[in-house]
């Protein structure tokens, strides 16, 4: 770092440009208003001829077949989570069944409004590059109609010159299937119901039914049992046995087909905290204490009202596990976890206040107590607020991490900060200019005069940026590390 006053740096862009593609759509589930239109839509399907179900069935796979893979067997599915609507009687033929299930079933294009708040990452896999070359996967946050968001992934390349090339995506684009008989740590369970609050006689006859590792189901069981459900008629004992279930289904595993690629994956929204989003995951590459590496995101859940931090963790982008963070300090947006473990703890960037970067230490990567302040507004570029954009980075110098600082006009810029490696509470370096700011090309958009990145990568002596323009589209920039360091005053 300089001790003069130090050059203006500023990154580079270089491309490509990824714009959000309509085109690309998920088959979902279409849920009427009421119970009573559901069954009145499946009367008037059974009331057809069989001449004119074939047609009407063979009407909707003509046009959807090839939008889609196994569309019969996606509406087959929908059909066994309606059938509930059908009349008693003889049961429906295969087609009347798939008809009925198409009726159930809509297109959602996850990226129609934007594709931004990207966040990057070495992949797992390295094998079969060009000497210098690294693979990466890039995960980006994906906005569609009423503004729900998702996350949607891409893979590419960057040269050993450091030129990005982005695989094309697959056209298919498929939803992960829920694990079924995923297992819950029942210590953990209880550790997470007090820090919610959920403490209750109830609560503690709940746990005494289930083992060490229970399922989803064995809770549903226990929580059926006739001494429990007599229990139920206390209100607070009600109110106990939601706040359990809401936990443990906000704590689940979803697995993609083992064959699908990356560019396929979507995961949408599929619990009551994230119903209305799931936004600007930033994923880092976290090494355990015994060397092995896992995947984590810490993203926000938004429920339509409130905005919670989460977590995501993975370790090859096919089978995720969505868990939540617990402890006073769990609120407002943009927690970003250190890749590793310092001085026996994890270590966490926020910005509970809104306003400023706070750090907290943690002996349990679920559980976060007490932030401190780490780094205030001080430049006018940065004067409404500031937050991280990702990770921290490790560098020989320091943690290096990328920020974002709101100004006048409500204008957001990407600056940058160095930490001490082992004492990170210290702040050792800071650029006084921004790194990156919207030029004339990217200040239109969804949410003009912003650009925004949720994490950067380091390949050799060069940061590789991915960053939002304007909360629609994607786009790409580096920075020389050593002149990054060297700007820092």
């Amino acid at each position: 770092m300089s001790k003069h006053k130090p050059a203006v740096l500023h990154a580079k862009r270089i491309g490509p440009t990824l714009v959000p593609d309509p085109s690309r759509v998920l088959m979902r589930p279409f849920r009427p208003t009421t119970d009573d239109i559901a069954r009145r839509i499946v009367a008037r399907v059974m009331a057809l001829p069989d001449d004119q179900v074939a047609r009407l069935l063979s009407q909707v796979l003509g046009e959807f077949a090839d939008r889609h893979e196994q569309v019969e067997a996606i509406f087959r599915k929908r059909f066994t989570q309606v059938e509930m609507y059908l009349a008693p009687g003889a049961p429906p033929s295969l087609e009347r069944q798939m008809l009925i299930g198409a009726h159930f079933t809509h297109e959602y294009s996850p990226e129609s409004a934007a594709l931004f708040n990207p966040s990057i990452v070495p992949h797992p896999d390295q094998s079969g590059l060009p000497r210098g070359a690294l693979r990466f996967i890039l995960s980006l946050r994906a906005t569609g109609e009423g503004h729900i968001s998702s996350i949607t992934f891409r893979t590419g390349t960057a040269s050993a010159q450091h030129r990005i090339t982005l695989l094309p995506p697959v056209p298919f684009a498929t939803e992960p299937e829920r694990v079924p008989n995923a297992a819950y740590d029942k210590g953990l369970f209880v550790q997470k119901l007090a820090e919610a609050g959920v403490q209750h006689d109830f609560c503690r006859h709940v746990m005494d039914k289930l083992r060490e590792a229970f399922t989803l189901q064995e809770l549903y069981e226990a929580l059926a049992a006739p001494d429990l459900v007599a229990e139920l008629a206390d209100p607070t004992a009600a109110r106990t046995a939601r706040g359990i279930l809401l936990l443990a289904e906000s704590n689940y595993e979803v697995s993609f087909a083992p064959d699908s690629r990356a560019s396929q994956r979507v995961l949408f929204p599929s619990s009551p905290s994230q119903s209305n989003g799931i936004e600007d995951a930033r994923f880092v590459r976290f090494q355990q204490d015994d060397g092995s590496f896992i995947y984590y995101a810490t993203y926000t859940a938004y429920d339509g009202k409130i905005t919670l931090p989460q977590l995501l963790e993975t370790t090859d982008f096919v089978h995720f596990k969505f868990n939540t963070l617990n402890g006073p300090a769990v609120q407002n947006k943009g927690m970003a976890l250190f890749p590793r473990k310092i001085n026996g703890q994890y270590v966490m960037l926020s910005r509970q206040d809104d306003e400023n970067i706070l750090l907290m230490f943690s002996d349990n990567v679920h559980f976060w107590q007490t932030p401190q302040v780490l780094l205030a507004p001080a430049q006018p570029w940065e004067f409404i607020k500031i937050g991280n954009c990702g990770s921290p980075i490790e560098t020989e110098a320091g943690w290096l991490v990328l920020s974002h600082g709101v100004g006048a006009m409500r204008k957001y810029c990407l600056g940058a900060f160095l930490l001490d490696l082992h004492d990170p509470s210290r702040v050792i370096g800071r650029l006084t200019e921004p790194l990156l700011s919207p030029n004339e090309a990217e200040r239109e958009g969804y949410v003009p005069n912003v650009v925004y990145t949720c994490g950067a990568l380091l390949q050799g002596r060069e940061l590789i940026i991915p960053y939002a323009m304007s909360d629609s589209a994607t786009s790409f920039a580096t920075v020389s590390l050593d002149e990054l360091l060297a700007a820092m005053e």
